[in-house]
């Protein structure tokens, strides 16, 4: 018996999230390295958890967002998934749509049908999930009943955060930004460990981090973008994994002995896999056999 289409787009989500554990991204835990209280285990069990909640038939966005941070927190206790979940929930509600038309116009209709039940249950996950600088806000603030939509809450925050900003942009960073670090680092003939840590280091040179930012302040967030920047030059210039990846971990050393974590370009990376992953398998998906 095939596989539905909410099974396929799990396994390209849970798919997507190993990727990126495979990479050694400088400051995130991966497998090669733990970090901020975390392992690699950690994160593969919570995508095993989300995956069904994010890709069930049928569900809003919204209820998409809660039970995916529900789960999670039932299977490791701890937040450590939420920006994956903000972006991963509509780009799967919009996988899941039938007929025709590209998963980026999917996806533009998802983002524009968002109402405030979206953002009601959206704001519970991130209550729940509780990550590190949330703060409070002077208006629409995620303890208070939404009164705007998903999409207008997230555009609020779109200049001090990189995950909402996609919200606002139409996720431009993941189908502009990513999709053509993906495509440059597999024309070099890069293996898929190589091309996530090469779309990894693309977000975390271009912009700096925003849960960094939260955490410890616009300083740091540009020193460390600097940091960045001048390991993505000497990743550039190689092409061998080994001389990759020891680049890569020796700035990873160093972050996590601050305990600088730029989970936001973590984040991207993951929803930019997993749209890679379904321009793969989406002309099938909804077909039988």
């Amino acid at each position: 018996m095939a596989d539905s289409p909410s099974e396929r787009i799990a396994r390209a989500f849970i798919a997507a999230c190993e990727d990126e554990l495979a990479a050694p991204k400088p400051g995130n835990v991966h497998i090669f390295a733990s970090g901020h209280g975390m392992e690699a285990e950690d994160f593969i069990a919570s995508a095993n958890a989300a995956a069904q909640h994010l890709c069930a038939p049928g569900a809003r966005v919204g209820a998409r967002i809660l039970d995916a941070v529900e789960a999670t927190w039932a299977r490791v206790g701890c937040n450590t998934n939420l920006g994956i979940v903000l972006l991963c929930a509509p780009l799967a509600h919009a996988a899941l749509q039938e007929g025709d038309g590209a998963l980026a116009e999917k996806l533009a209709a998802t983002l524009g049908a968002l109402d405030s039940s979206d953002a009601d249950l959206a704001f519970r996950a991130i209550v729940r999930a509780s990550p590190a600088g949330l703060g409070a806000a002077p208006q629409h603030d995620v303890a208070q009943p939404a009164r705007i939509s998903l999409r207008e809450a997230m555009a609020l925050a779109a200049d001090r955060d990189l995950v909402a900003r996609q919200y606002a942009n139409g996720f431009s960073e993941i189908f502009g930004v990513g999709r053509e670090a993906i495509l440059r680092s597999r024309a070099r003939g890069h293996d898929r460990a190589q091309t996530t840590l090469q779309l990894f280091m693309t977000y975390a040179r271009q912009f700096p981090d925003t849960h960094i930012q939260r955490k410890f302040g616009e300083k740091v967030a540009l020193d460390t973008l600097t940091r960045f920047k001048e390991a993505a030059s000497l990743i550039d210039a190689v092409d061998d994994r080994d001389s990759m990846f020891r680049i890569a971990l020796e700035l990873d050393r160093s972050l996590k002995k601050s305990g600088y974590n730029p989970g936001a370009c973590a984040d991207l990376t993951v929803a930019a896999l997993f749209v890679d992953n379904l321009l793969a398998i989406l002309p099938n998906v909804h077909k039988n056999g």
